[in-house]
């Protein structure tokens, strides 16, 4: 095990440095903050994204823009927080007894033994409720698909020791956000949506993908399952195929979801997935599988990926 897993400061190597929770948090939160993954804001970017591209492809499809789409676009906003820490908090308590063995991961809070699964358990069930009295603002076809959203959230941690592909359920869980926020803003679930949530599902595919190498020695040693090493030297050929899929999924959404005439509000979505599909190249032709650090930074980088849809479809809500 390499010994670079904990910070000087006692926070975790994949952690960015510096960060809020290191250097400002209370010491007896810390490992809560942690658990949370406060100091690590990558993946609530990720959960977060999908949200916005939902609600701003669903008001440039009506054409009805309201006051309360400004909440919907902070509430999800503060719920992705909330979510995504009690998602990485049962994560970790079930993988408890994984983590201590990966390098990556062995000062977490509970294989480090600074939190209890007991203690974590009851932070978990604390995040779900401050982000279930978010989601009951928001209209009942929305309500029902946030209680339905806690399926996938429960069963990924598992995934990867009955499946190679643990990466399809983390987008399932990571993406559903473009369903609800889309069903908050109309009122009910409709096919663009569907698509975009397709389009997010694929591009959690080609990004956990590269994070996943930096711990696919570790994963073969303990018999853990994922896309990298299932896909092993070939990584490049399928990173491309998710990439291709990404931008034709949201493609598809964008002109399901484009009124009748409207040109300019189609050709500024349609920018979206362009541009995107452009950053995802760039991610590509920089891969490469043992620099770990450099992993981390493409990792990293798709909350820009991700971010450009969103501008695109902001705009289009303008035209």
């Amino acid at each position: 095990m390499r010994d670079d897993v904990q910070t000087p400061e006692g926070g975790i190597a994949d952690a960015y440095r510096g960060n809020w929770v290191d250097r400002h948090a209370p010491a007896s939160l810390k490992p809560y903050f942690r658990l949370s993954r406060l100091d690590r804001p990558i993946g609530t970017w990720l959960l977060l994204l999908p949200c916005w591209w939902g609600l701003f492809l669903a008001i440039a499809h009506d054409g009805a823009p309201r006051l309360f789409d400004l909440w919907i676009f902070a509430g999800c906003g503060i719920g992705a927080i909330l979510m995504r820490g009690a998602g990485c908090t049962w994560n970790d308590i079930t993988d408890r007894g994984i983590d201590g063995s990966v390098a990556r991961t062995a000062a977490r809070p509970i294989p480090s033994g600074a939190v209890s699964a007991r203690a974590a358990f009851a932070w978990a069930c604390a995040q779900s409720l401050a982000a279930f009295l978010i989601l009951v603002t928001f209209n009942a076809a929305a309500i029902a698909l946030g209680i339905l959203a806690l399926l996938p959230v429960a069963v990924y941690p598992f995934a990867k020791r009955f499946t190679w592909w643990p990466q399809i359920f983390l987008g399932l869980a990571f993406n559903w956000g473009a369903l609800l926020a889309w069903t908050a803003h109309t009122g009910r679930l409709e096919w663009p949506a569907v698509l975009l949530y397709l389009a997010g599902i694929s591009w959690t595919l080609f990004y956990d993908t590269i994070y996943a190498h930096q711990d696919a020695e570790d994963d073969a040693l303990i018999g853990v399952k994922s896309t990298a090493r299932l896909f092993g030297e070939a990584t490049p050929r399928w990173l491309a195929g998710f990439l291709v899929a990404t931008v034709a999924l949201m493609g598809l959404a964008i002109v399901t979801a484009a009124p009748s005439g409207e040109i300019g509000t189609l050709v500024l979505a349609i920018a979206g997935p362009w541009a995107m599909g452009w950053h995802m190249h760039w991610q590509l032709r920089r891969l490469d599988m043992v620099d770990h650090p450099g992993l981390l930074r493409l990792f990293r980088s798709n909350r820009d990926a991700g971010l450009l849809p969103v501008l695109f479809f902001a705009a289009a809500c303008l035209a």
